[in-house]
């Protein structure tokens, strides 16, 4: 399986793009702005989305990318969300106002998208790929994802704060590299605990989830650009007595656009 990385910053600017991965050329986890960056072709390739919550940042190239290929798609896109997420996709961006509403058109029979309803704990067959639907803790209807690979789970927090019930899970799984989010420094962590994501004090909490003896790279993602130097520093200052593994064990790297996984 290969996991090619669009986007994977908290924002706009130049080469920050928003958070969006391209599984084995086609799935994609979430449509923010690096969508902005495959050719028509990759576009027209991609027949399934998996959004993990509906905010702009993750959900924002999702109807111009529909509009780029519509014409040139033989089935409808399949997009896999949240009731939540496919309510809101419903009522403040497919309504005929903000863009039209493809999946009415160009008939309700025949349309250009099509809604799929997950729910937390799901396991989905999206061609050769097993996904499991994960919980994440976010101020709107929000999950993350495991999907497995050869080598073993590529694991995608999406958008979170403290999250028990996530750690339990992947607890269990042969997990090959963790993505999560780490969107505020610690000088904005009150700020971070009311928008429900992660800090790098929050996270540095959450790492002490990680089963005793289990190792994988943990790259961070969400990062606000004025922010990420200053959050990848304080991450980097993690000590031994901050989380349970001794904090050279643990592989933290910072992700970037165009990184590519192999699992």
């Amino acid at each position: 399986m290969r996991v090619r990385v669009l986007g994977c910053s908290g924002a706009i600017a130049k080469d920050c793009r928003t958070t969006s991965f391209l599984i084995d050329g086609g799935l994609l986890v979430d449509a923010g702005t690096g969508v902005g960056d495959l050719t028509l072709e990759e576009m027209c390739a991609v027949d399934d989305v998996l959004l993990t919550h509906s905010h702009l940042d993750h959900v924002a190239a999702l109807p111009l990318m529909v509009d780029s290929v519509a014409s040139q798609r033989k089935t409808p896109l399949r997009i896999h969300a949240l009731a939540g997420t496919i309510a809101a996709l419903k009522a403040h961006i497919f309504n005929d106002v903000i863009w039209p509403d493809f999946s009415r058109i160009p008939t309700p029979e025949q349309p250009f998208v099509r809604f799929h309803e997950i729910q937390c704990e799901q396991i989905l067959r999206l061609g050769d790929l097993q996904v499991e639907v994960l919980p994440a803790v976010h101020t709107v209807p929000a999950v993350g994802f495991a999907i497995h690979g050869n080598t073993g789970c590529w694991v995608f927090s999406g958008d979170t704060e403290r999250n028990p019930a996530f750690w339990r899970r992947i607890n269990q799984l042969p997990v090959a590299a963790l993505v999560i989010e780490t969107a505020f420094s610690n000088r904005e962590k009150d700020l971070a605990q009311r928008s429900l994501h992660l800090s790098p004090l929050s996270l540095a909490e959450e790492l002490k989830h990680i089963a005793p003896g289990r190792h994988y790279p943990i790259y961070i993602t969400h990062t606000k650009p004025a922010e990420t130097e200053l959050i990848m520093a304080e991450i980097q200052r993690f000590r031994p007595t901050q989380v349970e593994h001794d904090a050279t064990a643990l592989d933290i790297r910072w992700l970037r656009a165009g990184h590519q996984f192999e699992v």
